[in-house]
């Protein structure tokens, strides 16, 4: 029973963080206070919709360099959207949803058309995005946000942020997704083999799009939370959203090659990497260390990865 938990990919990361988490609360005696708690929480929301962001694009053995530009531009569209054209927040929302999945189409239908890879398609569009982004708001932030999306940003039960039930609603239909639906299995049956899914009839090109367009999807959903959380819709939202997209993914064991995905995995790498902000926070650790520990934890992960591939004679 051991070993076979053992095999689990996020069953490493789960002593981790049950670890890390007792280390703490003898270390920082503010750690398991409710506010903390709730920051540690809050920093939650925005990480896991980017991770996932990657995570859909990966399971198709693509990946989606754009996602944090594409999330800068939905960000400051939908700040345009409510502060210079007044529109209300109900429909704002869903049409800045609509721009990420727009986008998406963009990267995918580029993707498919070209037969270009899809690192060199959105690494030239995430150029595009930012252009129009600084373009059209010249760097300026849009700081007029109304009441309700501010106060959905700040507050909370107890320890438990109202911003959290988003990304915990997504990651819980994802699961459904690839588990229980034909698109799904046929996105992962695409990443694990490409030309077995072809031969089933399984479109490469529609699985492809439809990849790119949940990924902006999710990027545009993590961009409309930080606008929340932020009060204001900055043009820098997005910027350092690159090597978390891709850390949470990898760490929660996702196969680089496409066919394999774990939202839960996901899940707990977030918690994993937010869980280490927050105690190098508080024990007063220069920040720019975070960088440094997720590249050791991307190695670490993907070396695990290749191990457990060899050990059950998948690799």
């Amino acid at each position: 029973m051991l070993r076979r938990l053992l095999v689990v990919e996020w069953s490493g990361l789960l002593v981790a963080i049950l670890l890390g988490g007792i280390v703490l609360a003898f270390l920082a005696p503010n750690f398991l206070t409710e506010f903390n708690i709730y920051v540690m929480l809050r920093s939650f929301c925005v990480a896991l919709l980017v991770g996932f962001a990657q995570m859909v694009t990966l399971g198709v053995g693509q990946m989606n360099i754009s996602v944090g530009a594409l999330g800068g531009l939905v960000a400051i569209s939908l700040g345009g959207m409510l502060e210079v054209l007044g529109f209300p927040l109900i429909l704002a929302v869903p049409l800045a949803l609509a721009i990420g999945a727009a986008g998406g189409l963009i990267n995918g239908v580029l993707t498919v058309r070209t037969g270009i890879n899809g690192f060199i398609i959105t690494l030239a569009t995430a150029s595009a995005f930012t252009g129009i982004n600084l373009g059209i708001t010249e760097s300026i932030p849009f700081y007029n946000m109304p009441p309700a999306l501010v106060a959905f940003g700040e507050q909370r039960f107890y320890a438990f942020p109202y911003l959290l039930v988003a990304p915990l609603i997504v990651a819980a239909l994802l699961g459904v997704f690839f588990t229980r639906t034909a698109p799904g299995r046929q996105l992962l049956a695409y990443g694990g083999n490409p030309t077995a899914a072809r031969l089933s009839g399984i479109s490469d090109e529609r699985v492809i799009v439809l990849a790119h367009v949940l990924s902006g999807t999710l990027a545009a959903g993590a961009a409309v939370l930080a606008v929340a959380q932020l009060g204001s819709a900055q043009p820098t939202i997005g910027a350092d959203w690159l090597l978390l997209s891709f850390a949470a993914p990898i760490i929660g064991g996702a196969a680089l090659t496409g066919g394999y995905i774990s939202v839960l995995g996901t899940m707990f790498a977030v918690v994993l990497i937010a869980l280490i902000e927050n105690g190098m926070v508080l024990a007063k650790v220069d920040p720019y260390w975070v960088q440094f520990l997720l590249g050791a934890l991307i190695l670490a992960a993907v070396w695990l990865n290749r191990w457990r591939a060899v050990r059950t004679g998948t690799a």
